[in-house]
Order: C-alpha cells, then structure tokens, then sequence
C-alpha cells in the first residue's frame, strides 16, 4: 500500500470517529437535538429560512428524512413555517425564539468542547487544519482561488500533546 492509499486509509478512518464523536455528543449537550437537527437549525439561522426542499438538496439528504426532521422540530418549537412573502404558495421554515436560544446554548457547549479539544494545539497547526477541513468540505480537491493554499514547507503531524 503506498503512502498516499494508507493516508486515505487513516483519513477515512478518523472521520468516521470523529462523526460518531459528534453524534454522540449532539445528544449529550440536548436531548432532543440530533446532530442532523442541529446541522438543519444552524442552515436555517444562516440562510435566514429557506424552504424544506432548499434544505434536503444543501445536504443531500432525501426530502422524507428532512420532513420527518422538520416535524420533529416542528413539534418541539424549535422552528416553524411562515409564507413566503414573494410567493404565497411556499413555506418558509425559521427558528422560533426557543429554536434561536437553543442553538445558541448547543453551539456554545460545542465551541467549548472545540476549544478545550485544541487548546494545546500550536497557532500553526490550527490554521493549516482549518485550511484542509474547509478544502475537504469545498469537494474541489484543489484550494480555491480566494485561499491561500496551507503551509506545505512545515507539513508537521497533528497533536494534541
């Protein structure tokens, strides 16, 4: 196996627990707040609502697992839906105030969670590491024009020690 086989290898290994890490934890900072709920209410706080369709098509997901989610969400008041004002045949989904504060208390506890994580992570390590995560999550495969491409003369290991 070539060196580059066997990094894809650790790659796809790594992610894999660092989802599951991450579903876990979703639970664990709000019981009723799956990972795939929290990913759906921070889409809706940074597009500023769309519509359930707009959602399943940004995530890939299939239109029946988003409307179970929606529902789910729905019935708990975290979001609702609102005609759309340029077209009254369309619903909007928004977070309510429950859902806002919510998200808020979750991305705080994940933020913190984040930080104690990395805390002993040099400057330069956390730079390059959000530099690959974000060319990772572009699917280019390349660095996108805008970017400066991370520091490759130090391509030092990852620690957390």
């Amino acid at each position: 196996m070539s060196a580059a086989e066997s990094a894809v290898e650790t790659i796809q290994r790594e992610m894999t627990i660092f989802a599951r890490r991450a579903r876990a934890s979703a639970g664990r900072m709000h019981p009723e707040l799956s990972l795939v709920s929290y990913t759906l209410l921070g889409h809706l706080e940074e597009s500023g609502g769309c519509r359930a369709t707009d959602l399943a098509a940004h995530y890939a997901l299939d239109k029946s697992t988003v409307s179970r989610q929606v529902a789910a969400l729905e019935r708990i008041g975290l979001i609702e839906r609102r005609l759309d004002p340029e077209d009254h045949r369309v619903q909007v989904l928004h977070l309510t105030e429950a859902g806002e504060e919510i998200l808020a208390q979750v991305t705080r506890s994940r933020r913190t969670a984040f930080r104690e994580r990395l805390t002993h992570w040099p400057e330069a390590d956390l730079v390059r590491f959000a530099a690959y995560l974000e060319r990772y999550n572009a699917g280019t495969g390349g660095i996108e024009p805008d970017r400066p491409a991370p520091d490759r003369a130090t391509p030092g290991r990852l620690t957390s020690d």
